[in-house]
């Protein structure tokens, strides 16, 4: 791959830079809709990269830790991530036949959330919500689009 580290956004902090790192964020970047570490691995792979599942996942994992991937767990359980362009925590509905992710008004969320960590007294209060449901076109079973 040619110097994709000199082309991307900064996502600092997290971590060090490194060509592996880069990669791993590019790749993130183009997937553009939630992906699991392993999907996103073996895409590298095809494309000739030498990136090991575990860089893969520790520079996904320091993503979502910085603010800089979204992670929502499918079915299953796997995580899945998608590359976040700003510091905006966002919340999606998650198609659980195609895994299509769409962004969702969270204020409601966002509300609760501030009231219930100002009324138990807790500090550095973090949630994790998890809508899932069949999007229009797996519903309808068009799965041409």
């Amino acid at each position: 791959m040619d110097d994709t580290s000199a082309r991307l956004p900064d996502a600092a902090p997290f971590g060090r830079r490194t060509q592996q790192r880069a990669t791993v964020l590019a790749a993130l970047i183009r997937a553009a809709d939630f992906t699991s570490a392993q999907n996103l691995h073996q895409r590298l792979a095809e494309a000739g990269e030498r990136v090991g599942l575990s860089t893969v996942y520790r520079t996904l994992t320091a993503l979502a830790a910085a603010g800089r991937a979204d992670v929502v767990r499918e079915p299953g359980g796997e995580r899945l991530f998608r590359y976040r362009p700003s510091q905006e925590h966002r919340h999606y509905l998650l198609c659980r036949i195609c895994g299509l992710g769409t962004p969702v008004d969270a204020e409601a969320v966002e509300a609760w959330a501030a009231r219930t960590a100002a009324a138990s007294g807790y500090a550095d209060v973090q949630h994790t919500v998890e809508l899932t449901g069949t999007c229009p076109d797996c519903a309808s079973g068009d799965h041409s689009s």
